[in-house]
């Protein structure tokens, strides 16, 4: 990887880390269902009148903007409006890796490798190290911890989808389907939001909009998902998957780093331990027991 590829490789996992702090801030004067709403309503206006329809079943398309924009972004938002800290939702969140591996193997029968089953265990052993530091009153709520989790299953739905488009004979470019799918969750988050917050409270966000919700509506529509996935998506064409994907791993680290200086959130020994464990989880799954490998080598 070239270094000016490798530093935009950077950018994007600073703007993907930075996304849950800015979430955080969005939320402070709207409705979740109505701010995720509008940010996939800024995604697919005006982009679709320059970018190509995928030419998929629309199927694939519905099932792909349910799962992985509605579903995830729905719970996502919702976790932090109940008071899920930014920075673990952004380290919760990856656990979308395991579940992914889980529906593959269920779905497409693929066959578990034991880093995996290796990095899947260690990760659910942090679940619970942090389910019992919620348990036990340490600064996360259960519901916005499960919501999380949800969101992160969602995530995983969504790969699942991603897979099988990409396996159709007309593959589509990762821009179209991103802008073109934001089209499909834009109805069903203006309608829950109208169930569940009421149409006053909707109208009400919107008239007392502040620079700060408009600023965090850009942010997540043009730079964390535009011009994000537009990087990565170009990123991954470049290079091999190997290459690109395990950067992500940064994007907790910077998740719970720029929450701790911008939103003053902190994480207690117990946290940090789970939050070690599935980071390691995480690790072992990408990458495998290399350093071990390596030692036995020198060795």
């Amino acid at each position: 990887m070239t270094r000016k590829d490798g530093l935009l490789a950077l950018l994007v996992v600073v703007v993907w880390g930075l996304n849950f702090v800015v979430i955080k801030l969005g939320l402070h004067n709207m409705p979740p269902l109505m701010l995720a709403g509008l940010r996939f309503l800024l995604v697919a206006f005006p982009a679709l009148l320059f970018v190509a329809r995928p030419k998929i079943p629309f199927r694939l398309l519905a099932g792909y903007g349910l799962t992985i924009s509605f579903g995830q972004f729905a719970f996502l938002f919702s976790a932090i409006k109940f008071g899920m800290p930014a920075g673990l939702a952004s380290l919760v969140l990856q656990a979308q890796a395991f579940f992914t591996i889980l529906l593959g193997a269920f779905i497409f029968g693929e066959r578990l490798q034991s880093r995996q089953v290796a990095g899947i265990t260690l990760a659910v052993i942090g679940v619970l190290v942090l389910i019992d530091a919620s348990l036990n009153g340490q600064h996360v709520a259960m519901v916005g911890f499960f919501l999380t989790l949800a969101a992160a299953f969602s995530w995983a739905c969504g790969n699942i989808f991603n897979k099988r488009i990409m396996l159709h004979e007309a593959r589509p470019a990762i821009m179209s389907l991103v802008v073109w799918s934001a089209l499909i969750p834009i109805v069903p988050f203006m309608l829950a939001s109208a169930m569940i917050d009421g149409p006053a409270v909707m109208w009400a966000s919107l008239v007392e909009i502040d620079l700060v919700t408009l600023l965090s509506l850009v942010y997540l529509a043009f730079v964390a998902t535009i011009v994000g996935y537009g990087i990565w998506g170009a990123l991954l064409g470049r290079y091999e998957t190997w290459r690109v994907a395990p950067l992500s791993l940064l994007v907790p680290v910077v998740g719970m780093g720029s929450a701790a200086v911008l939103l003053g959130e902190t994480l207690s020994g117990l946290q940090l331990a789970g939050a070690a464990l599935i980071m390691a989880g995480l690790y072992i799954n990408v990458f495998g027991l290399r350093v071990r490998r390596v030692k036995a080598l020198r060795g």
